[in-house]
């Protein structure tokens, strides 16, 4: 039987305009506690998440992020973080070396602890009927993003995510179908191009209603064009850095 949490999470939707009101401060607690409810590797508690409502800050971080205006609109922003910073701090009392932020492992840590972290804010949020939208573009100029919040070492800006009572609703955009994602016992690859042909088909129908007949964008086209973007070969050198310093 299908419950209230079930229909939150497949009613999903990104939303990108907001209205001016502020988040009251028992949302923004509430959120923040089932953020740290979440699980996290070895109890490690790998996140550390800022909270950005100044507007000038929203406005910088919105250049930062490729121009996205929504960033301006939304009344709060929050910057989920990979933190290492507090680990290093553990491991410095227990008289040990903080050599773990070398090990590739370290950032497959402190991404998954952050995706789940985030979809708890997400979840929280949207139940709470507010709407939200997740910037990775945070990271397109990472270094600078993390002077402007005043990262201590070993931690780094992962995602961003803007928060804001709807302005309207927002259409559902569609997803795969189940049997690309899906699989039993093994991965079955069988018909995979196929599905992606009629998923890209769907999508680019989705893309012609949206944009009343400017663009019709698919899938393949747009999976191609985010993987060509200049900010992914920064991103991979940067995530790979000791951590950050404001000096």
């Amino acid at each position: 039987m299908l419950n209230n949490v079930l229909d939150l999470l497949k009613d999903h939707r990104s939303i990108r305009k907001y209205k001016e009101d502020s988040i009251p401060e028992e949302y923004l607690d509430n959120i923040i506690q089932a953020v740290q409810s979440a699980p996290t590797s070895i109890n490690g508690q790998q996140i550390s998440v800022i909270a950005v409502e100044d507007k000038a800050k929203k406005k910088k971080i919105s250049e930062l992020s490729g121009d996205q205006e929504w960033i301006d609109q939304a009344p709060l922003m929050l910057i989920f973080c990979s933190d290492f910073y507090k680990a290093k701090l553990a491991l410095e009392k227990q008289g040990k070396d903080f050599g773990l932020i070398d090990n590739i492992e370290a950032t497959l840590v402190g991404a998954v602890d952050v995706g789940i972290a985030l979809e708890a804010a997400m979840v929280s949020a949207e139940s709470l009927g507010l709407g939200i939208v997740p910037i990775g573009a945070v990271r397109k100029e990472s270094e600078e993003l993390a002077n402007m919040l005043e990262l201590p070492e070993y931690v780094f800006p992962m995602v961003g995510l803007c928060i804001g009572f709807p302005m309207d609703g927002s259409d559902k955009k569609p997803r795969l179908p189940k049997k690309a994602v899906f699989h039993r016992e093994k991965y079955d690859t069988t018909d995979m191009k196929k599905l992606i042909d009629e998923y890209d088909s769907t999508m680019s129908d989705y893309m012609k209603e949206r944009t009343n007949g400017e663009s019709d964008r698919n899938w393949s086209q747009t999976v191609a064009q985010t993987y060509e973007n200049v900010y992914f070969p920064k991103v991979s050198g940067s995530i790979r850095k000791k951590g950050y310093k404001s000096e």
